[in-house]
Parts: C-alpha cells; sequence; structure tokens
C-alpha cells in the first residue's frame, strides 16, 4: 500500500501535570464515542507543573462538543498526518526530503505498529505543511525495479 499523506486538525490542551489529567480530558471524548487516532500528551522540558494533550481526529458535532466540554481547542500548528506500509528508511526518506528543502518541522511523533507506519508531523505555518505534504509523497513513492 502506498503512502497517503493529509492534512490533519490536532486538538489540543494545556494542563496542570498531575495524575488523571489525561483521564479526564479523555473521558468526555469516550463518553461521545469519538474514535481517535492519535493521543499525545507530555510534560513540558523544564516546567514540571505544566503539560499538553493533543489529539485526532475529532470529527463531527458530538466529538466537537465534547472536546470543547474537555477544554479541548483546534490548534494553530499545520499539522500532516502520514501512513502507510512500513519499510527500512522510510523515516529517514522523509526527514531528508523536507529537511533538504529548508522546512523545520515543529514537532512529530512516528510509530510503527506490526507493518504499518504513522506519522504526525507539525510545521510552523500552512505553507511548509503543503510544501511537505508534496515532498514526503515524492520521497516514499515506491519506485519500480
Amino acid at each position: 500500500m502506498a503512502v497517503t499523506v493529509k492534512k490533519a486538525v490536532v486538538w489540543r490542551r494545556e494542563v496542570d501535570n498531575q495524575p488523571g489529567m489525561l483521564a479526564n480530558t479523555l473521558h468526555p471524548l469516550s463518553e461521545a464515542g469519538a474514535d481517535l487516532q492519535v493521543v499525545m500528551a507530555y510534560r513540558y522540558p523544564g516546567g514540571e507543573n505544566k503539560a499538553a494533550i493533543e489529539l485526532h481526529p475529532v470529527s463531527g458535532k458530538k466529538s466537537a462538543a465534547a472536546a470543547q466540554t474537555a477544554g479541548l481547542a483546534p490548534s494553530s500548528i499545520s499539522t500532516l498526518l502520514v501512513e502507510g506500509d512500513n519499510r527500512p528508511g522510510l523515516g529517514h526518506a522523509i526527514a531528508k526530503a523536507v529537511g533538504d528543502a529548508g522546512i523545520n518541522m515543529s514537532f512529530v511523533m512516528a510509530q510503527v505498529v506490526g507493518q504499518r507506519y504513522s506519522a504526525v508531523f507539525g510545521f510552523e505555518n500552512e505553507a511548509d505543511a503543503s510544501k511537505a505534504a508534496t515532498l514526503i509523497k515524492r520521497a516514499t513513492a515506491r519506485r519500480k525495479k
């Protein structure tokens, strides 16, 4: 299967770094039947008291209302969701294509489960995300031998 690249909206919330904050944030979404593909939660480096929770997707009125109830809001960070079959060197190919073009990533979260690759890339602006999407598609296209 080819690698797909899609624009994504990450919903985000800053929280106090305390036990149970992630569960409390996810509860309304769970009750609303939201089917999340990505959940990221982390403490700010050097900031022991603050943390962030980010997730995707929030789709539909019921899930959006639940996300807002949980204190989440759409992030202004331009984001791409990249998914497909994993293969050796895939992450490097993406990083090299984007880096060689002089595009700075705001964040990346990538993983492989089984044989499937999935990553979320954040960029400083929409123009960089659009350019990166084209570069990622080109860098990950399987070449005929």
